[in-house]
């Protein structure tokens, strides 16, 4: 179906704009442009609506292959793993999976609440905000198990989804099966685990 000539009008009128190296450097210029312009501000994960959005992916998961054992989901800010955690309520365990190199979660789990982590790391561009997200936190606490996986154990995750099903992921996105490839997750026999895979910013030319 061709675009109406509004949705023309309105892809015209779109201002795609590039601000920082990092996601916190992203989200300060969002929130500037926000209040000069009386934009929306849409957060990418400590927002309410955006937990219920990811949570729709547990859902989906649920109904399409009954409760799995455990869920396997890369976290940043959370809110992916935030809306998974919350949708399951503790009936099958979430691991959240993150970088060696920016462990927001972890250090939250350990400090009792929302600290400053590193952002560091070949998945920084997509899983090292500064902080877990305050909404996030107290479902992480209650739900969310931390796993820290290396940045080479990442980058073989990487190529291990290319090179077996033609999948190309980020590296953050590729964090999740790092935990089970390097052993840092390791299931029960006999159990059924889910990966969560996501994001597609890379081309398998650019892969470490």
């Amino acid at each position: 179906m061709k675009p109406s000539t509004v949705d023309r009008d309105q892809i015209a009128a779109t201002e795609l704009v590039f601000a920082g190296e990092r996601y916190d450097d992203a989200l300060v210029a969002s929130q500037a442009y926000a209040a000069t312009t009386g934009a929306l501000e849409v957060h990418a994960f400590d927002q309410d609506e955006t937990l219920m959005g990811t949570g729709t992916l547990a859902l989906e998961l649920e109904d399409q292959i009954g409760l799995p054992d455990a869920v396997l989901v890369a976290v940043g800010g959370g809110g992916l793993a935030g809306g998974i955690a919350a949708w399951f309520s503790g009936r099958t365990r979430i691991i959240g999976v993150e970088p060696e190199l920016a462990p927001t979660l972890a250090l939250a789990l350990a400090a009792g609440e929302p600290v400053d982590a590193p952002a560091g790391g070949i998945a920084a561009d997509s899983l090292a905000p500064r902080q877990i997200g305050q909404r996030v936190f107290p479902i992480a606490q209650r739900y969310i198990e931390a796993v820290l996986v290396t940045d080479e154990a990442i980058a073989r995750a990487q190529r291990a989804l290319w090179s077996m099903l033609r999948v190309v992921v980020e590296p953050g996105g590729a964090a999740s099966l790092a935990a089970v490839l390097s052993g840092r997750f390791q299931a029960a026999p006999g159990s059924r685990i889910a990966i969560v895979v996501s994001g597609g910013n890379t081309s398998a030319v650019s892969f470490p």
